[in-house]
Formats: C-alpha cells, sequence, structure tokens
C-alpha cells in the first residue's frame, strides 16, 4: 500500500477517461495480461450517468445471510474507519461479501454513503448488494455492485485491511481503481501518469478508422491498413 497518492493531477487526468480507454491503454504497457485486473459483468455500475470514479481502494469482508458472533450490525465495527483513513485520498470502498450468495442484504444504503463521504470517499465496489438509491445518487457517491436488495438484513464486517476479491478482481489496500458505466478495473500506479497520453493517441487513431469507413474513399485494403496501425 501506498502511504502516499499520486499527485493530484494524475489522478484528474485518468477521471476525465473513460474505463475503456483506460483499460486499452493499459494493454499498450504490457504490465499484466489482458484478461486480468477487472471485474466481471457480476459488478454492474449503478449510476450509469456519473462520470468516472478514481481512488485507492479501503477494503473489507462482510456477511450479511448470518447475525454476527457478537452484536446485531455494523455498529460493532466502527473500528475499521480507522483503516479506511490510513488508505490516501480520494478512497473508494471495495467490500467482499462472502456469503454463498452474496447480497442477501444491503451493507450500503444512504447512512454508510454520507458516513464514507465524511471518511473522503468516493465510490463504493461490492459484489453484495446495495440500497436506498435515490437518496445515494442525490449525494453523487459512486455505487458499483451485484445487486440490490431491500434490506440490510444481518450485514457486518467480520475483518477489514485484507485482499478482496470482486467479480474475478483481487484488490488490495490501496489500489488504485477506475470505474464508469463500463465497469471497474484496477490502474496499475506505475503507469498511471502515462494513461492519458496513451490514450489520446489510442482515441486519435481509432477516430481516424472510423472516418475511413464513412469516406466515400473507403476500400477494404484502405480498411486493413487501417486496422494494423489502430489494434494494440
Amino acid at each position: 500500500m501506498r502511504a502516499k497518492g499520486l499527485p493530484a493531477a494524475v489522478l484528474e487526468n485518468l477521471k476525465a477517461i473513460d474505463s475503456c480507454t483506460v483499460a486499452n491503454a493499459i494493454e499498450t504497457f504490457d504490465v499484466r495480461l489482458r484478461n486480468t485486473g477487472f471485474a466481471d459483468s457480476r459488478i454492474r455500475c449503478i449510476f450509469r450517468e456519473f462520470p468516472p470514479m478514481i481512488g485507492y481502494a479501503a477494503t473489507a469482508r462482510i456477511r450479511t445471510s448470518e447475525p454476527p458472533m457478537e452484536g446485531h450490525s455494523y455498529h460493532e465495527r466502527t473500528d475499521w474507519w480507522e483503516h479506511v483513513l490510513s488508505i490516501p485520498k480520494p478512497r473508494v470502498i471495495v467490500v467482499q461479501d462472502i456469503d454463498d450468495h452474496p447480497g442477501r442484504g444491503s451493507f450500503v444504503g444512504e447512512v454508510h454513503a454520507n458516513i464514507f463521504l465524511a471518511l473522503g470517499c468516493v465510490g463504493l465496489v461490492t459484489n453484495g448488494a446495495v440500497r436506498d438509491l435515490p437518496p445515494v445518487r442525490a449525494t453523487k457517491f459512486h455505487l458499483f455492485a451485484g445487486c440490490i436488495s431491500v434490506s440490510h438484513a444481518y450485514a457486518h464486517i467480520f475483518d477489514f485491511g485484507g485482499v478482496v476479491e470482486v467479480g474475478g478482481l483481487r484488490i488490495q489496500p490501496g489500489d488504485l481503481i477506475h470505474g464508469d458505466r463500463h465497469g471497474v478495473q484496477t490502474v496499475p500506479q506505475e503507469i498511471a501518469d502515462k494513461i492519458p497520453a496513451a490514450a489520446k493517441q489510442i482515441l486519435e487513431k481509432e477516430q481516424a478508422l472510423i472516418a475511413l469507413c464513412h469516406s466515400p474513399n473507403f476500400t477494404i485494403d484502405k480498411l486493413r491498413a487501417g486496422v494494423k496501425k489502430t489494434i494494440v
């Protein structure tokens, strides 16, 4: 985990890019396999109209189907807020529901969204459930979740600060998270400042190829040449 975050300008530049283009840009650096680094379609963006989210992961694991060993709910584990504050701003809460059927109850709704906003968080990623969508939308707090639930059931944290897995994506505290309507991914911090320039080049090549497709001078040979220049 990084004790200090990246420069604010780097994060703002990443926030201005859609997640598909960020994913394409990451591929150009060959720092990881192309079938890794992103959550699968089990994790969906709840507020699709929101702009991209960027932030560092604060992690926890929860259960919702069965009551905790002590107490009744999340109120007994407020100690994990210190872990959240140990992560650089902006923060993204990443919660793994480890029940056999994740999402029986929702850990985050209107109250928790406002608590997390007060703790410098910009969004939540979970394989579990969320609720209270209209009031959470009004706060601009991003939600990425596996489902929606009417109740919090027995939602409670049983550990935090470790590696979690949501939608097949392994995330550890301090990982840089990027997400929008297309999904959620981690951004390797060693190349984060290089991604905007790579993204710009990719977009320019793609627009040139699209323009060719609409050109009266379009030919298959020109298309083949254009694709070779465009595809990473």
